[in-house]
């Protein structure tokens, strides 16, 4: 049964698209989120930026070409998309 707290966690509005992730579920996902690997370059995405686009992709179906302007490019957020699903 869904109560007024329930309600006020899933609330999405406020957000730039429905499939971004709030402060309170980015603080929950920040933790588990690889290091940049040593050595190299510094890692110069935002990686929740990468997140919100890989989540627009899966919530609403559309190829990665068709990612909206303002999300990381498409090779960006598949490229992530793949390391992430090969880390488990």
């Amino acid at each position: 049964m869904w109560k007024p707290e329930h309600r006020v966690a899933a609330d999405r509005r406020g957000l730039r698209y429905p499939s971004d992730l709030t402060d309170a579920e980015w603080a929950l996902i920040e933790p588990l989120i690889p290091p940049a690997r040593r050595g190299g370059r510094r890692r110069s995405v935002n990686v929740r930026a990468v997140l919100d686009a890989i989540f627009y992709v899966l919530w609403t179906g559309c190829q990665w070409q068709a990612l909206p302007k303002d999300l990381p490019p498409k090779s960006t957020a598949h490229s992530y998309f793949i390391l992430l699903d090969r880390e488990g």
